[in-house]
């Protein structure tokens, strides 16, 4: 399957590190094959703590490959954001907010997308690691 077929993913956090750190988790996780797209809109423009709309929707034109793009977020303002640009027609077509927990939602959306999964099948994988038990 080609880059081209791909969902790709985009992981929004208040914090450029973490977003940097969990997509580097979910690169080396989904590593095998190819990988999809993958990109992160990780705090403010200036580099502070908090969301940037300019970022999420750079970070979403970055990994569109006309297969629909993922997005996880990390906390409150991240959702509001993203639901704010998916209403205003900001993000690429086909563009899901993904309600899932960032880490492991992240990976399982990441191994999804680069195994060819649709958008639908890439979202439910994610929603699915809310079932993840650790005790």
């Amino acid at each position: 399957m080609t880059d081209e077929a791909l969902v790709g993913v985009v992981l929004v956090s208040h914090s450029a590190a973490v977003a940097e750190s969990v997509a580097e988790l979910a690169r080396g996780l989904a590593a095998g094959g190819a990988v999809a797209p993958v990109a992160t809109a990780g705090g403010t423009s200036a580099g502070g703590l908090g969301t940037s709309a300019d970022l999420i929707v750079a970070a979403a034109r970055e990994v569109d490959r006309g297969a629909g793009v993922a997005l996880l977020v990390d906390l409150g303002s991240s959702v509001l954001t993203v639901k704010t640009l998916l209403l205003e027609g900001e993000l690429p077509p086909d563009s899901r907010l993904v309600d899932a927990p960032f880490v492991e939602g992240a990976v399982a959306a990441l191994v999804a997308a680069s195994a060819g999964a649709p958008l639908t099948q890439v979202a439910e994988a994610a929603t699915e690691a809310y079932a993840y038990r650790k005790a």
